[in-house]
């Protein structure tokens, strides 16, 4: 449905080191990097990291959360320990939610503190 996701940031590198040290385990590499933007992606859409064009600072959204898919509970697990490790917060453990059957996620937030989430959706 959607071609791309980008979210603002306010430090670049350190942007950039926590989503390296996170995206692989879902399965997402960095594709480019540029003076202003980060782009990490796998099969088609793109996750862009970026210095706010307007030149503003950069905020996170009440209620917005960027979620990933997960090939497996074992990424899940893995993304949250990752994130953890880099830096970022815990915003819900791994584990099953009640979102819909066999919906497995863990929530952090990252260095500016927008919310991401891996989920897997199959039974394991």
């Amino acid at each position: 449905m959607f071609t791309h996701v980008t979210l603002g940031t306010n430090d670049l590198e350190k942007a950039r080191d926590f989503y390296n040290a996170v995206l692989p385990a879902l399965g997402y590499g960095n594709m480019a990097n540029k003076d202003n933007a980060s782009v990490w992606g796998g099969a088609g859409q793109r996750f862009v990291v970026l210095k706010p064009a307007d030149g503003n600072v950069a905020t996170m959204g009440n209620g917005v959360t960027i979620g990933f898919v997960a090939k497996s509970r074992v990424a899940v697990d893995e993304f949250h320990r990752l994130a953890l490790q880099a830096g970022g917060s815990d915003a819900g453990a791994p584990g099953l939610r009640d979102f819909g059957p066999n919906v497995y996620a863990a929530y952090v937030r990252d260095l500016d503190g927008h919310k991401i989430v891996a989920t897997c959706m199959s039974a394991e």
